[in-house]
């Protein structure tokens, strides 16, 4: 009876243990999948090593396999944590209160940030490794077909203005998508320029007429 009452007591101090060891693997974790996100964009891919990972986490490399057994496996966990960021970060974003209310500027300035963010740079570097890294290929492929598909659903949550459109949505959204991409991987080369402001500018009357919006005067612009 006594043996039986004091495993009774034990067992929610061993529950909390066992809570926060959980806690802190879950944590550390987090640690090691930033710290691969961050030698993406400083070592690229080709050059980014567990050791490097350990070394940017601020761990062993034996701690850090510990958690992730292989290159490959931490490799994973970054993409699906990339890509979660990324969609947090687009949410944040494009439902920040404005002062005019002008969903269709903000959300063209949202994605722009986005795309300049160091996350997208994490991203490409993963998707020109990708075109030759058969084994890249497998994970990244489909976990950027699921981040589209979230990505399509974010943006339909959080434009209700846009409902009912239908194609001209779709095409609102893919514009924006390859413009500002395709601007910010140019941005890897060559500085900003005016040039640049006026294809924003360029991409938010497109934007407006595709809404079925009046375009912005001068004054709205300023």
């Amino acid at each position: 009876m006594a043996t039986t009452a004091k495993k009774a007591a034990a067992a929610p101090e061993e529950q909390e243990n066992l809570g926060w060891q959980a806690q802190k693997s879950a944590s550390t974790r987090t640690q090691i999948t930033e710290a691969a996100i961050k030698c993406f964009v400083e070592y690229g891919y080709s050059g980014t090593t567990t050791t490097l990972i350990a070394q940017k986490a601020g761990l062993s490399r034996g701690a850090m396999l510990h958690h992730f057994p292989s290159r490959l496996a931490v490799v994973r966990a970054a993409v699906e944590h990339l890509h979660q960021k990324r969609l947090k970060a687009f949410r944040k974003a494009v439902t920040k209160p404005t002062p005019d209310g002008d969903h269709v500027r903000q959300g063209v300035e949202a994605y722009w940030a986005h795309v300049r963010h160091p996350m997208f740079v994490a991203f490409f570097e993963l998707a020109v490794a990708a075109r030759s890294d058969k084994e890249l290929a497998s994970i990244l492929r489909p976990a950027q077909e699921a981040f589209e598909r979230e990505w399509h659903q974010a943006a339909v949550d959080v434009f209700p203005e846009w409902r009912g459109r239908g194609e001209k949505f779709d095409l609102a959204l893919d514009l924006s998508r390859y413009v500002l991409e395709g601007m910010a991987i140019s941005f890897l080369t060559h500085k900003e320029t005016e040039r640049d402001q006026r294809v924003l500018e360029y991409l938010d009357e497109k934007i407006r007429e595709l809404a079925g919006l009046p375009k912005l005067t001068r004054k709205d612009k300023d």
